[in-house]
């Protein structure tokens, strides 16, 4: 069986880990990895060179990259890869596409397979992230697609909503699960040799992406991220890993970049990896952000999450979410909240780590 996998960037190929290696593994299955977006980027960090780490031969790569990230750039690349993507599917054939979340250079790709009725599945469907215009590339994915993969129950009866029956949605629980069940963590001492951050001091995890629904109103939510970030390396050393290329994206970056200079508390990371990121999210103190991983992965430790605005509105609340607005003084109050907090047990909302074995299951039962 012929399985395209689609990657897009650094954060759904380190999902995809422990399925692919699953794939790869099994001889039933020709697998082929099709990687564009940011991967093909050096401002990103060039992350087409991890997937060839993995040791994945046949990678095929589609440059998508944007100009810049004003909606005008974002609608214009989603065209350009459509386009791209018409001429990929018109020349390469396969029995099942997978993909994965909800980018929008996910939906152009997977839109563009339409006319070729080419077979989908979607891993990650039935979520819902009311800040952020994914949103609807998500569901949009799911309406073309074949097979849906949902990580619980109330993520499987919203798939089956959007989709009304028109896919077989199958609850398998969240590849990340599989990683961090198998990972072999980076030790503090090896994490400060490998990226000169000495994770044994108290460290707070963060990741802002721009909410994409109100992008005008990230030039006030970063200034807000920033003055906390600026009371709270008194006490805390701040890792932060810069956002994805979404509208508005570039403006975030280069604020944190611009703070971050000369401050020996502030560490600024283009990409761990995914060894790297789960090593860091292990040993840091808590999440504060706004990125789906403190609500997946961050169960798991488990780690306990300040989750600031809208963007993941939607998701499931499990005990160790704390939301609160962008703003310094709310923030700030809800760091004071959890230190009065006692340690949390581990969370087993999204399945025990049997994702990628259930998924091979599935394909291999319907494609008989």
């Amino acid at each position: 069986m012929k399985v395209g996998v689609l990657t897009s960037s650094r954060a759904d190929f380190g999902i995809y880990i422990p399925l692919l290696e699953q794939l790869k593994s099994d001889a039933y299955f020709e697998l082929e990895i099709i990687a564009f977006g940011t991967h093909l980027s050096k401002n990103n960090g060039y992350t087409i060179s991890e997937i060839k780490d993995y040791g994945f031969t046949k990678i095929h790569q589609i440059d998508t990259l944007l100009e810049s990230d004003t909606p005008a750039a974002i609608a214009n690349s989603i065209g350009n890869t459509c386009s791209k993507f018409s001429a990929f599917w018109g020349q390469n054939t396969y029995d099942l596409v997978l993909c994965l979340g909800d980018r929008y250079e996910m939906f152009a790709a997977v839109s563009a397979a339409s006319p070729f009725n080419i077979n989908i599945g979607h891993i990650h469907a039935g979520e819902t992230t009311l800040g952020a215009i994914d949103n609807a590339y998500r569901h949009s994915i799911s309406l073309f697609s074949k097979y849906l993969f949902v990580s619980t129950e109330e993520y499987k009866k919203r798939a089956q909503e959007v989709v009304h029956q028109s896919a077989k949605v199958f609850n398998v629980g969240a590849l990340s699960i599989d990683n961090l069940k198998n990972i072999d963590f980076i030790g503090l001492k090896e994490f400060n040799q490998k990226f000169n951050i000495d994770l044994s001091k108290p460290t707070i995890l963060s990741t802002f992406h721009p909410e994409t629904i109100n992008f005008e109103a990230n030039k006030s939510y970063i200034k807000e991220l920033i003055k906390s970030f600026d009371i709270l390396r008194l006490d805390y050393q701040i890792v932060i890993t810069l956002p994805n290329t979404d509208t508005m994206g570039e403006m975030v970056r280069n604020e944190i970049i611009k703070f971050g200079e000369s401050k020996e508390e502030i560490k600024i990371v283009e990409s761990f990896g995914m060894v790297g990121y789960l090593s860091c999210m292990k040993h840091c103190s808590f999440l504060l952000g706004n990125t789906s991983s403190g609500f997946v992965e961050a169960s798991y430790f488990p780690k306990y999450v300040i989750n600031i605005g809208d963007r993941q509105k939607g998701r499931i609340l499990t005990e160790n979410i704390l939301s609160c607005k962008v703003d310094c003084h709310e923030i700030l109050k809800k760091v004071n909240e959890l230190k009065k907090k006692s340690q949390l047990e581990y969370l087993n909302t999204y399945g025990e780590g049997y994702s990628a074995s259930r998924i091979v299951k599935i394909i291999k039962e319907n494609n008989e």
